[in-house]
C-alpha cells in the first residue's frame, strides 16, 4: 500500500494557489495500519483555539517564516500531538485548499505514521484524537455532499458523518482528494 500511494501521489500534477492576501498554512493527513486495516488520525479542537474552534482537522497550523511547508506540517504535529517528525513518513502531497472560514491556503501533505503510538497530546489546542478507518471513510453512508460557495465560485462541498462526528469544510475537502486516490489502490 505505501509503495502505490507514494507512487499515486507522486504521478499527479500538484494544484497549488497563490494569494499572497491568504496565510500559508500546512496540515498533516496521517494514515496508520492496525490490525491489517488502515485509519485516518484526526484532531478535534478545543473552544479555546483563535481559529476553527470545536472543529474536526488535521494536524496543523499557519507557516512560520522561511518555513517549508512541508516543515510546518511536522512542527505543528509535533506541537499539537507529539508526533515528532523523525517518526513520520512523507509519502507525497495534495492540492492546496482554501479555508473558507478563515484566511488560509492549505498545503496538505500524507504521512504514514507508527501504531501504536504515545501521542502528547496539547490540551490547550486539542480537545481529542479521532481515529477513523478509511473503509467508514470510504463506504457511501458516510459521505454527504452540497453546494458551498469557495471564493466566489459555487462548487461541491463535502462532509463525512462518522459515529455523529461530522469532518466539514477545508478538511473534508482534503480528505475526499485523498480517497479518491486511495480508492486506486
Amino acid at each position: 500500500m505505501k509503495q502505490r500511494l507514494r507512487q499515486l501521489l507522486s504521478q499527479r500534477q500538484k494544484h497549488q494557489i497563490v494569494d499572497a492576501s491568504r496565510i500559508s498554512a500546512a496540515v498533516l493527513l496521517s494514515i496508520y495500519s492496525k490490525q491489517g486495516e488502515y485509519y485516518v488520525l484526526f484532531t478535534k479542537r478545543t473552544q479555546e483555539v483563535k481559529v476553527h474552534k470545536g472543529q474536526i482537522s488535521f494536524p496543523g497550523g499557519a507557516r512560520e517564516a522561511d518555513e517549508m511547508l512541508v516543515d510546518t506540517a511536522l512542527r505543528e504535529c509535533a506541537e499539537e500531538i507529539g508526533l515528532m517528525a523523525e517518526e513520520i513518513e512523507i509519502l507525497g502531497e495534495l492540492d492546496d485548499t482554501i479555508s473558507v472560514t478563515s484566511n488560509y491556503i492549505i498545503s496538505p501533505f500524507v504521512a504514514l505514521i507508527p501504531w501504536p503510538y504515545q501521542f502528547q497530546v496539547n490540551r490547550e489546542e486539542i480537545e481529542e484524537l479521532i481515529k477513523v478507518p478509511i473503509s467508514a471513510l470510504l463506504d457511501k453512508g458516510c459521505q454527504h455532499q452540497d453546494t458551498e460557495i469557495i471564493a466566489g465560485e459555487a462548487g461541491t462541498s463535502y462532509f463525512y458523518d462518522y459515529q455523529g462526528r461530522v469532518i466539514w469544510g477545508a478538511t473534508a475537502r482534503i480528505l475526499k482528494q485523498f480517497l479518491d486516490i486511495f480508492a486506486n489502490i
